[in-house]
């Protein structure tokens, strides 16, 4: 009997494990714990690392470890990469049509010249067809005029050059044996057989020559053409063509590009006749001073000195050694020394007097540009391509200076109304409306 309260003690205690057991379940099944799932371990404490490790930094982000500047760098840089591949391809287009291209601007510089007699015209009561025939008309025939006094003033006096020519010559060799240069008859004579062998064994490439000179004379006719043709449109519909021409221009940017258009016509049309009267000028007096002089074909030389005024500052040069040579060879080297003075006289004056006081601050650029351009221009176009530089970074120059102003009093006109929002004050513009040009 003894045995039987120990045996019933340890069937209560087995029933209390039990319910504990059962207990821990519920627990866990509110919890939405498994409750055949382990206990999760507790992680051990990791040690700290000794005192004399290395530390070790942590790694930045790679935007952040390039330096600010070579950001910037490399921004602008991929920028100017699709500007310059776009130049190239545009000068690649330009190239393919050439001939179509200065037409059309050679079109752009006479009508800057011709067309403030149209607008005088009209003025006087005539109709735009009308005084648009009566200016075209007038103008070519005055170019073709001169054009044809040129040749027919080189071909009236070319025996006599031919003599003067011999004559030069023969009177610059006799200066060269009598001059302190040492230089003997022989070494005369053996330059000349040098010339005349070298004439005779390239006579293939001058036939071929002469062959793609005639080839160069139908584009020039071809470019002539087309020249008259785009004048007469654009002295008749200039303003259609530039309206036409502005619907294509991105709405946002028409605004400014409708500014700076007519400004940039004023700037060519007042360097085509600045430079046309300084190159009258130039070849008034210059002409004058070879016709004084005695020198042959002085008219002839005074249009060539007309025409390369349009070249600035080489073309000077070009035109001035042309009449240079023309009197040392035909009057020998005291006319040619009073030929160069007269010339040197005359540019002098333009460059510092008639350019600054005809063409005017508007046109003005630095003559470093302007060498550049022309060089630039040459390499590109010929003598198409310097004569049409200058004129092109001027029109440049007048439509970025106001197209930058325009963004400056566009940012000023903007500007007040977002302050005045932040702050509370008024936003809206006044009853006056936005300020006139000139203003």
């Amino acid at each position: 009997m003894s045995k039987v309260p120990g045996w019933l003690g340890r069937v209560g205690a087995g029933l209390t494990r039990m319910g504990q057991r059962l207990e821990e379940r519920r627990a866990a099944g509110a919890s939405g714990d498994d409750p055949g799932d382990e206990p999760a371990a507790v992680p051990e404490s990791v040690p700290a690392p000794p005192t004399y490790a290395p530390a070790v930094a942590a790694r930045p982000d790679p935007v952040a470890a390039i330096p600010w500047g070579m950001r910037v760098a490399a921004e602008a840089g991929w920028r100017l990469l699709v500007l310059a591949g776009t130049l190239w391809v545009l000068m690649k287009v330009i190239a393919e049509v050439q001939l179509v291209v200065l037409a059309f601007v050679a079109a752009l510089l006479i009508t800057a010249l011709l067309q403030p007699t149209v607008a005088r015209l009209r003025g006087l009561g005539l109709p735009r067809g009308l005084a648009t025939a009566l200016t075209a008309i007038t103008g070519f025939v005055i170019m073709g005029l001169v054009g044809w006094f040129v040749v027919w003033q080189v071909m009236d006096n070319l025996g006599d050059i031919s003599d003067r020519v011999r004559d030069g010559i023969d009177e610059l060799k006799a200066w060269l044996l009598d001059s302190p240069f040492h230089v003997t008859e022989q070494q005369i004579n053996d330059i000349a057989k040098n010339l005349s062998d070298t004439i005779g064994t390239n006579t293939e490439e001058i036939t071929t020559a002469g062959l793609q000179g005639v080839t160069v004379m139908v584009e020039i006719l071809t470019g002539i053409l087309l020249t008259m043709f785009s004048t007469l449109f654009l002295l008749y519909d200039g303003k259609k063509v530039w309206t036409w021409w502005l619907k294509l221009v991105p709405a946002q940017a028409r605004p400014g590009v409708a500014g700076a258009g007519p400004r940039a016509w004023r700037t060519l049309t007042a360097y085509v006749r600045g430079t046309v009267i300084v190159a009258m000028i130039d070849a008034i007096f210059i002409g004058l001073g070879i016709y004084f002089l005695d020198v042959p074909l002085a008219v002839p030389l005074g249009v060539f000195i007309f025409l390369f005024s349009f070249i600035p500052l080489v073309g000077a040069v070009v035109s001035g050694a042309l009449a240079v040579i023309v009197a040392l060879v035909t009057q020998g080297v005291f006319t040619a020394l009073m030929v160069l003075l007269v010339v040197l006289a005359v540019q002098q004056i333009e460059g510092h007097v008639l350019q600054p006081f005809i063409l005017g601050r508007a046109v003005r650029v630095h003559p470093l540009a302007v060498v550049l351009a022309v060089a630039s221009g040459g390499l590109v176009a010929g003598i198409g391509g310097a004569v049409v530089a200058v004129p092109l970074v001027a029109v440049t120059n007048t439509v970025v200076g106001y197209l930058r102003a325009y963004s400056e009093e566009q940012a000023l006109r903007t500007a007040p109304a977002h302050g005045a929002t932040a702050y509370g004050a008024e936003a809206a513009p006044g009853p006056q409306g936005p300020a006139k040009e000139g203003e």
